[in-house]
């Protein structure tokens, strides 16, 4: 399927589609997208793995998280989507281009998907549509993926969207749950002018 997308970034609603999923912006406005968005961050799987600057623990620390990432995409520093089944609108997970840098065109990409929606390649088929669209709409040259070491199903989806491992970074990223010890990050990355693979080839995903 042609992947489509919104025609800049500076519309307030893009909303890039293919591969049966559309990826919409999260509504801090939203309860739906709030209760989601607390599901998707205390889910003790995405806590194995991820360890939030502010951990949302309920319905008011995850509207402010979603306003956050809202400010973020009024100035341009990130672009949060929400991952939904294209024919259905059932919300599976998230996906963001974030920290984004204009200047030197690159961003860093994470993903999680809802215990619900997993096994599905949601996270494969939205990280390749996300991609797309970040080096297309936002002429971004770099996209980076981080995930700590162990994280096996990321690692595979990774390099089923064309984000080969370019090495290890020394105590990168937290521990599970914890703010004062540190592990290490496997560093995968993509460039514009790499070939765009396709995401219908089978991945496993069993985690966010």
């Amino acid at each position: 399927m042609a992947l489509m997308n919104s025609p800049s970034f500076a519309h307030p609603h893009p909303e890039p589609y293919g591969h049966g999923l559309r990826l919409r912006r999260w509504d801090p406005a939203s309860d739906a997208d709030a209760e989601a968005w607390l599901r998707g961050m205390s889910d003790p799987e995405f806590r194995r793995w991820n360890t939030p600057l502010s951990p949302v623990t309920d319905l008011d620390a995850a509207r402010a998280s979603l306003r956050a990432r809202d400010d973020n995409a009024a100035t341009g520093a990130g672009a949060s989507f929400r991952i939904t089944d294209a024919e259905t609108g059932t919300t599976l997970g998230h996906v963001g281009v974030n920290e984004i840098d204009h200047t030197f065109r690159v961003a860093r990409v994470g993903y999680w998907i809802l215990p619900e929606a997993r096994g599905r390649r949601a996270a494969t088929r939205a990280l390749a549509v996300a991609a797309h669209w970040a080096f297309t709409d936002l002429g971004l040259h770099r996209l980076e993926l981080g995930h700590a070491v162990g994280h096996d199903a990321s690692c595979r989806i990774a390099q089923h969207c064309g984000f080969p491992y370019e090495g290890t970074l020394r105590g990168a990223m937290w521990e599970a749950d914890r703010q004062d010890a540190f592990r290490d990050v496997h560093l995968h990355a993509r460039l514009a002018t790499d070939p765009e693979p396709d995401p219908r080839a089978t991945a496993v995903e069993s985690g966010p």
